[in-house]
């Protein structure tokens, strides 16, 4: 079966001998061996060339998943014996791992250190199954197909930007977001802007396929955005980006983010334990974000406070204890 497998994936059985690291002709045997007792060609062979038939394609697709497990069994039975813990394989978009779980890692370190994780992104969505992923972060609406699937939380898009450009806003309402340099997509910031009654003629002056790269954008005033309101959250509270507006785009399916996993892991406690953390931090990120995120700009295109920096609240604080001291308050 393995020999088959590494066959069907190269489509050629130099390369699947180089894979399994043996010879050639002991992969073909192997394959013959295995027609032989199904009584069927899994192949078509044209010379070195071995191109899938129907019937070893239909062949492939109900025991690879079988070998997966057989692999992760002999993984997990090697690390038991050897006293190592068993790595946890996440795939997710590089922007959740930039913008929300990497910074929160050291804490995962510190609750789980027996259990180490390796983190893989994508802009595509991984077979989780194919390519021996435990489980992975998603964003969307869902189901996906052979996989258990729990939502963590919604995250709305809000519109950021730098504290320079919260200045430039100040005194102005909504509609003036529309004069600043945008960043993202078009229809999704006219989909904002009618959140109140506005159709300003829109032009961004950039387009991301990354949220992570969009939001350093921002930050580094090249524009302001519209961000998920989870990958936010930590510059919300440290300064690095600024609310701009109130007003926040919202569809708990689209704009959710989801734990999936095949379903016989369902209990496995490496992946039970990051379940669990994720809703831990999940939850604090969202107190974080309702801390951080008191807006300076008014949805009714009334007034726009200036954002206010750390060090303005703190001399605030103190003029008003002096006021009071000297008031008796």
């Amino acid at each position: 079966l393995p020999a088959f497998r590494a066959a069907a994936r190269s489509g050629n059985l130099r390369a699947a001998a180089e894979a399994l690291h043996l010879t050639a002709g002991a992969v073909s045997q192997q394959i013959r061996l295995l027609e032989s007792q199904l009584g069927v060609d899994l192949f078509d062979r044209h010379g070195r060339r071995m191109t899938l038939n129907a019937a070893g394609a239909a062949f492939l697709r109900a025991v690879e998943p079988a070998l997966d497990r057989v692999t992760e069994g002999a993984r997990a039975a090697q690390a038991a014996a050897s006293g190592r813990a068993q790595t946890l394989r996440i795939t997710m978009l590089s922007s959740f791992a930039q913008r929300w779980l990497l910074p929160r890692m050291g804490r995962w370190r510190e609750l789980h250190p027996d259990v180490p994780i390796e983190l893989h992104t994508s802009q595509q969505v991984v077979d989780l199954v194919r390519d021996g992923f435990h489980a992975a972060i998603r964003q969307g609406t869902g189901p996906w197909r052979g996989l258990a699937a729990e939502r963590l939380a919604a995250s709305p898009l809000i519109a950021v930007g730098s504290p320079a450009a919260a200045r430039r806003l100040a005194g102005k309402g909504t509609a003036s977001l529309a004069s600043e340099p945008l960043l993202g997509d078009r229809s999704v910031w006219e989909r904002w802007f009618a959140l109140d009654c506005c159709q300003p003629v829109l032009q961004p002056v950039a387009i991301f396929n990354d949220a992570g790269l969009m939001l350093q954008a921002a930050e580094q005033d090249i524009g302001i955005t519209l961000g998920r309101a989870l990958y936010v959250a930590d510059a919300l509270r440290a300064g690095t980006l600024v609310r701009l507006s109130p007003l926040a785009l919202t569809d708990d399916l689209a704009y959710s983010f989801w734990l999936v996993n095949p379903p016989d892991l369902a209990g496995w406690p490496p992946l039970e334990a990051f379940r669990a953390w994720l809703h831990s931090e999940m939850r604090q990120a969202e107190d974080t974000l309702a801390a951080a995120s008191a807006p300076p700009v008014q949805p009714d295109n009334g007034s726009l406070r200036s954002p206010v920096s750390p060090s303005e609240k703190a001399a605030a604080r103190s003029t008003g204890n002096r006021s009071r001291a000297r008031s008796g308050g």
